[in-house]
């Protein structure tokens, strides 16, 4: 007997390409989340959106908000799914106390960027993040467009 194959082979289950666009990312941590198991089920299968979630940090502790997990048809019907609930972040005292001293200062806010598996466990990349103005977002751009210019200039001298 064979199990069946998930769909997402590799590690990663969900990123937030949004957030690179609308923010300025300076520190990355990485956390455990607290995950009922017709979630884990769900996001086997990639129905997971992460696009507007973010971290918010509480009497010590960091919740996730935002995150999506469409629960599976097939899932028992004699449990309460809430696809938007909000979930606690595992994060050891010291990265809370650093992301709680920076998100106190003046247009830091922190954002989940990635969920991925590790082992066999469900980690979510959360990063330090700045709102990025327009004209910084259009200079990112600029330079994203000149790299790649560069790149097919070498590749073509070549």
């Amino acid at each position: 007997m064979s199990k069946n194959k998930s769909k997402n082979t590799s590690g990663n289950i969900a990123q937030n390409k949004k957030a690179r666009h609308d923010y300025s990312l300076t520190d990355k941590f990485e956390a455990g989340i607290v995950l009922r198991g017709w979630e884990v089920k769900s996001l086997r299968q990639g129905k997971i959106q992460i696009t507007d979630t973010y971290v918010i940090l509480k009497d010590g502790e960091a919740f996730l908000l935002g995150c999506n997990i469409t629960p599976l048809l097939s899932a028992s019907t004699h449990f309460v799914t809430d696809p938007t609930r909000t979930r606690k972040l595992l994060l050891h005292g010291k990265e809370l106390s650093k992301l709680q001293e920076a998100v106190q200062q003046k247009g830091y806010t922190c954002v989940c960027t990635a969920l991925y598996w590790k082992k066999h466990l469900i980690k979510a990349e959360i990063c330090l993040a700045k709102g990025k103005q327009d004209h910084d977002k259009r200079e990112t751009e600029k330079n994203r467009d000149w790299e790649r210019q560069k790149m097919r200039i070498v590749r073509d001298h070549n």
